[in-house]
């Protein structure tokens, strides 16, 4: 009973920060390492967590973890990155914010900006800035994906390409140490494209989690991003190709 009780708190643990450590683990625990181990090997080899040196991390796949996990995923760091990105986003502005937890924080960090103009294809942004009376909300119509308000299909697209913009503001669910960003929704990919198409400058907002996971799908390259906003340095080889392509990195 005790194990599968630590093994639960274990796994709520890991859906919250992306990951889990033995020791840290051990000492909440007040347990053995060897104990903490073998309740990852056992979560590991029932598919809810990788193994990895000195700890675990969520598993990657061809499909996204559940809309409300990935809300609760990291959520202090994706507060922190918003607020760093607010900070940048000027008054008088044009912005897109697309589908995603970390651009639906960003959201909430302009609650009191002036003078927005803030297109989006997620309903969820949509009605957190509808609580900003300076702000015009304008939504990208289109195909409901119900597990987390997203818009996708052709006529978001169709709308994104009426719009140019100061600047976007993007979420994915994945990067690549080749600096490939990615995502699981080839249909929420072409938007992602058509708006990174359509904006004069391009920001994306990606907490430390995104650079252990996987995902099926390229969006673009950090090559073509002016700004990576994260929590935690990216790994060393993606650190020397975004100063070789003079992609910003920024942290709170």
């Amino acid at each position: 009973m005790a194990e599968n009780f630590r093994q639960t708190e274990i796994l709520t643990i890991a859906r919250k920060k992306g990951q889990v450590s033995v020791d840290k683990l051990a000492q909440r625990f007040k347990t053995s390492v060897q104990t903490i181990r073998k309740d990852l090997t056992e979560l590991s080899d029932a598919g809810h967590l990788k193994r990895v040196h000195g700890g675990a991390i969520l598993p990657a796949g061809v499909a996204n973890i559940g809309y409300e996990d990935r809300r609760a995923l990291n959520a202090d760091a994706k507060a922190a990155i918003a607020a760093r990105v607010a900070e940048d986003i000027p008054e008088n502005a044009c912005v897109f914010l697309n589908i995603g937890t970390t651009t639906e924080a960003v959201a909430r960090a302009l609650l009191s900006h002036q003078n927005l103009m803030v297109v989006t294809n997620n309903l969820n942004i949509a009605n957190i800035l509808s609580a900003n009376p300076g702000c015009d909300v304008m939504v990208a119509g289109g195909l409901l994906r119900r597990s987390d308000g997203g818009l996708t299909g052709g006529m978001t697209v169709q709308i994104i390409r009426q719009f140019k913009f100061d600047l976007a503001v993007i979420g994915c669910s994945a990067l690549d140490p080749d600096g490939d960003i990615l995502d699981f929704d080839s249909h929420e990919v072409t938007v992602s494209q058509a708006i990174l198409e359509r904006t004069r400058a391009s920001y994306l907002v990606a907490d430390h989690t995104k650079f252990t996971r996987h995902a099926p799908v390229k969006i673009a390259s950090l090559r073509e991003i002016n700004r990576l906003y994260t929590d935690a340095p990216p790994p060393p080889e993606t650190r020397a190709l975004l100063e070789d392509w003079n992609t910003a990195t920024l942290t709170p």
